[in-house]
């Protein structure tokens, strides 16, 4: 049986793992703009996680406000990391 303790703490654990998957994703891009990868990083599935993840039922504030400053977080990084594939594929 899950209790609320135990889903508040997988939640909290999910937003910690998207928060530094969406760090490593940023230092994944600079590679890239920089041509130390030739491929792109695969930004969409990091989205849809981020998307599936929020369409769950978050009760309690702190967590929410917690998603939305990871998903605001999110896609400011995607419009830079775009503007950075645009850029890259541009020198190519």
């Amino acid at each position: 049986m899950t209790t609320v303790s135990d889903e508040r703490a997988e939640m909290i654990k999910a937003l910690t793992l998207f928060e530094r998957q969406i760090d490593e994703m940023h230092v994944a891009f600079e590679k890239y703009r920089h041509g130390q990868e030739s491929r792109m990083p695969n930004w969409q599935r990091l989205e849809e996680d981020l998307i599936h993840f929020s369409r769950r039922k978050i009760y309690e504030l702190v967590i929410s406000k917690n998603l939305d400053r990871l998903l605001y977080k999110f896609q400011n990084r995607k419009k830079l990391w775009l503007s950075w594939a645009e850029e890259a594929q541009g020198l190519t």
